[in-house]
């Protein structure tokens, strides 16, 4: 689908594609450098080797090149709160995956790690500076609280709106289902 868009658009000569494991970014054929590096949907909670992917990007970025990640961290208020309602494998399943923690999305098994914004932080602390850590889902319930916008629309706009307003700011930024974390090379 990429590459159909990519040749529809007729930008097959400021786009390239590669399928690789993020964790052989080294082994790229087009090694950049690029201008920003963006991983979606926590696919890099999907690795123990987090350290050989992070330890990549500066090869591969631009001077003041820009990291977005999107990542699961090791404490979700709303996962917590499940145990309330006595659902306690996975109001607890961050809290003890050390070595990994069964996930199932749409009938495909896999480990997840868990990994703090601070863990990515340190890891490039020596050439990134962190431009921003937004919050996501953390006044909104997480999408896995299927229908809550349907049955509860007044209180979804309120949430959705304290949201807006509290995601970059601590605790929040710290406590969501997710985490955005956006950095920039250094020069």
């Amino acid at each position: 689908v990429l590459l159909e868009k990519i040749a529809t658009s007729g930008l097959q000569n400021n786009i390239a594609s590669e399928l690789c494991s993020f964790t052989e970014l080294n082994n790229l054929q087009n090694k950049g450098p690029y201008d920003l590096i963006f991983s979606n949907f926590a696919g890099l909670n999907c690795t123990d080797r987090l350290a050989d992917v992070l330890d990549s990007f500066h090869a591969l970025l631009k001077p003041q090149g820009v990291v977005t990640l999107v990542m699961l961290p090791k404490f979700c208020l709303w996962e917590t709160a499940l145990f309330l309602r006595g659902k306690f494998k996975t109001a607890t399943r961050r809290f003890f995956s050390k070595a990994g923690s069964k996930a199932n999305v749409e009938h495909v098994s896999f480990t997840c790690w868990y990994y703090n914004p601070s863990c990515i932080i340190n890891r490039l602390r020596q050439h990134f500076e962190v431009l921003k850590i937004e919050g996501l889902c953390t006044i909104v319930p997480p999408s896995y609280m299927e229908h809550f916008a349907e049955r509860h629309p007044q209180a979804w706009k309120y949430l959705k709106t304290k949201e807006d307003k509290y995601k970059n700011k601590w605790p929040w930024k710290f406590i969501g289902d997710y985490y955005i974390l956006s950095l920039r090379k250094k020069s």
